[in-house]
Parts: structure tokens; sequence; C-alpha cells
């Protein structure tokens, strides 16, 4: 048979988990400069750009 769970105990530990990657997430995320934002957002809009300059049927 298997291990006798708390499920309380693992709800938290689960939550805790949850919250210590959201933490790490949002870490990565805010935690940069201005320059790397401003550097992130013009190469997000190169690559759009890009994309959808492949595009074979373009919407009018």
């Amino acid at each position: 048979m298997g291990d006798i769970v708390n499920l309380k105990r693992a709800r938290k530990r689960r939550a805790r988990e949850a919250a210590k990657a959201e933490a790490a997430e949002s870490r990565i995320r805010h935690g940069r400069t201005a320059a790397q934002k401003v550097d992130d957002r013009s190469t997000a809009e190169k690559r759009d750009a890009q994309h959808e300059g492949h595009r074979l049927d373009r919407p009018d």
C-alpha cells in the first residue's frame, strides 16, 4: 500500500511551492534594469515585424 499522507500538509506544501515558483518568476520579470526592458521590447518588436513580413496573405 501507499504511504499515509496528511492532506492538510500536502496542500500547504503545494501552495508554498507554487508561491516560491511565482516569486522566482516575478524576480526574473521585474528584477531587470530599464535598459534591459527596452532592449527586450525592441527585440520583440523586430521579431514580430519579421514574422508579420513572412505572412503569405495579409489581412487588409
